[in-house]
C-alpha cells in the first residue's frame, strides 16, 4: 500500500501546476465578486441571532481564489472576521482584520467561529482536502466546535473526482466554494 504523505508530496507539485495554469487563465477580478456573493449567502444562513458572528477567513496568495472582495463584505456586514498568523511550528495565530496592528488572539481563537473559509488545493467528490503541506488547517478545523461549518475556497476545475490520498487526521469537506457557486462533497 502507498504511504499517503509521499503520495500527497507527489499530488502537490502536480496540482500546484494546475493552480498556476487555471489562475492565469481566470478573470480573478470577477472571481473575487463572485466568490463574494456566495459566501454571503452561506454566512447569512449561520449567523448568529443574538452577537456578532465571527468568521474564520484568510489573505489570499495570488494563485489561490481571491479573498480581499470576501473579507471586506464580511466586515461590511458586521462580522468579525479572523485571519491567520503563521507560527514557526506551522500551527496558526490569529487577527482580527479590522485591527491594523494585527494584535494576535491566540491559537484558540478558531473555537469562536460561526463559519471558517479554508484554502486548500484540491477537494474530492468523497470530501477529502488537499492542503499545501504544512499541516497549518490539520491543527485548525479539530478547533472549530463542533457543528461549526466550514468550507473550503477552489478555483473552478480544482474539485477532482479523481480520490485524493487520506490520513486519520484529515478533516471531512463537506463544503467548496468556487467562483461557480457551492458544491456540496463527502
Amino acid at each position: 500500500m502507498e504511504d499517503p504523505r509521499a503520495a500527497k508530496r507527489e499530488l502537490r507539485t502536480r496540482l500546484r501546476g494546475q493552480r498556476r495554469e487555471i489562475s492565469a487563465a481566470r478573470d480573478l477580478g470577477f472571481d473575487d465578486a463572485a466568490l463574494r456573493g456566495h459566501i454571503l449567502t452561506v454566512a447569512e444562513t449561520v449567523r448568529p441571532a443574538k452577537r456578532r458572528g465571527v468568521a474564520l477567513s484568510y489573505l489570499s496568495l495570488p494563485h489561490e481564489p481571491p479573498t480581499t472582495a470576501t473579507n471586506r463584505a464580511l466586515v461590511d456586514q458586521g462580522w468579525q472576521v479572523l485571519a491567520p498568523i503563521t507560527l514557526d511550528t506551522l500551527d496558526l495565530d490569529w487577527f482580527d482584520l479590522a485591527d491594523e496592528g494585527r494584535t494576535p488572539l491566540g491559537v484558540g481563537a478558531p473555537q469562536r467561529a460561526d463559519l471558517a473559509l479554508v484554502p486548500g488545493l484540491a477537494v474530492d467528490r468523497h470530501g477529502t482536502r488537499m492542503g499545501q503541506g504544512g499541516g497549518c488547517y490539520d491543527r485548525v478545523l479539530p478547533r472549530l466546535r463542533a457543528g461549526t461549518p466550514f468550507a473550503v475556497l477552489l478555483h473552478p476545475g480544482e474539485l477532482t473526482t479523481d480520490p485524493l490520498p487520506r490520513e486519520p487526521h484529515d478533516q471531512p469537506v463537506r463544503l467548496v466554494l468556487t467562483a461557480d457557486g457551492p458544491v456540496e462533497v463527502g
